[in-house]
């Protein structure tokens, strides 16, 4: 199943309203994306929780062999 890149960002986007949010498709095939988000919800949080909240944020669309998304390549950062 592939899922499209205008979703991956309005489910981030609904999880980060202030985020500016950037998703790449690497492969051209729909289940294979990179995301840059950056959130002020990111501010004092660890790398590995950033990505913990924005894999929350898809809602399952990554869970197990039957997810709609296969690989999201993070770069999370709190803005400067």
């Amino acid at each position: 199943m592939a899922i499209e890149a205008h979703t991956i960002e309005a489910l981030i986007q609904e999880a980060f309203p202030s985020a500016k949010v950037v998703i790449d498709d690497l492969a051209g095939d729909g289940n294979h994306y990179a995301a840059t988000v950056i959130a002020s919800e990111f501010k004092g949080l660890n790398r590995v929780k950033q990505h913990q909240l924005v894999y929350a944020a898809l809602k399952g669309k990554m869970d197990g062999a039957h997810g709609e998304l296969h690989a999201l390549a993070l770069t999370t950062k709190a803005p400067e």
